[in-house]
């Protein structure tokens, strides 16, 4: 994988990779909890065309924690920031989960900015959530189940992947390393609790997702593991009946990260898709 980097950007630092080059500019963005190593394989299977960038949000990996607690909308504000002061100006946008929603934000705060999105079971498609996140956003018991330990190792390994005896112990080893860095459980709380309550994903949020769709300009592809036992794949049917210009890939025996699951299927989707005219 491409060496990483360090930024400043509003005064915080900023993990990432930049495989530079002169092809078109793809941004991947990861979700809530994971970091930029969940991109590995989409990074070597598509810098050869593209120049990719997988970065840390702040609060994720070995980024700084920024100005907690963030919503969506400020981690996409945050991310054009990023962009700027990397001196990009239009940008393909794809992300995972939280990434997914924004990648959507990202989009409506700067239109002009897109070329393309593409969303891998996207958060904020609709108010379906797993019942540990909903939990999660009660105050004592919030706080007990987001204790940094091997218990919420495990959780995160068995939710995200379909197969978590398939994934590389390298990538085992990053999961592990997020949650038990200090402050990023809580970091993972404050942001859990700006996306969700105890009835599921937020309304405002999801309503303000189908907004920026259903009104988008610019072709927009969606993913989703059919095993998917965090977000259901009928959230990105959803989404892709009110978006123009959309197109809709459900990946078979794949759960929460096609990316990592099916990279060989995720890279040919993405080149295809980016390449097209």
């Amino acid at each position: 994988m491409h060496q990483e980097q360090y930024i400043e950007v509003n005064n915080t630092s900023i993990r990432y990779q930049d495989s530079a080059g002169e092809g078109d500019v793809v941004l991947l963005t990861h979700g809530i909890g994971s970091s930029l190593e969940i991109w590995a394989e989409q990074v070597k299977g598509m810098s050869v065309n593209y120049r990719v960038i997988v970065w840390d949000i702040p609060g994720h990996g070995l980024s700084g924690f920024g100005k907690q607690p963030y919503e969506i909308a400020d981690f996409a504000q945050f991310a054009w920031e990023f962009l700027d002061k990397l001196k990009i100006q239009r940008v393909n946008l794809a992300g995972n989960s939280m990434g997914g929603a924004i990648s959507i934000q990202m989009y409506g705060l700067q239109p002009n900015r897109v070329k393309k999105i593409a969303l891998l079971n996207s958060a904020t498609l609709g108010r379906d959530t797993p019942l540990p996140f909903k939990l999660m956003c009660l105050p004592l018991l919030g706080r007990l189940m987001a204790q940094p330990n091997q218990m919420a190792i495990d959780q995160q390994i068995n939710a995200i992947f379909f197969e978590p005896a398939a994934v590389s112990a390298e990538l085992l080893s990053v999961v592990k390393r997020n949650v038990l860095r200090d402050g990023a459980q809580q970091a993972f709380l404050n942001t859990l609790k700006r996306m969700t309550s105890v009835w599921g994903q937020k309304n405002s949020l999801v309503n303000k997702a189908k907004d920026i769709l259903s009104s988008s300009k610019i072709p927009i592809l969606y993913m989703h593991g059919r095993q998917d036992q965090v977000i259901p794949y009928c959230h990105s049917q959803a989404g892709q009946q009110i978006t123009p210009n959309s197109s809709l890939e459900i990946i078979e025996n794949c759960g929460h990260t096609p990316q990592v699951e099916m990279p060989w299927k995720i890279n040919t989707l993405l080149s295809d898709f980016f390449a097209q005219n």
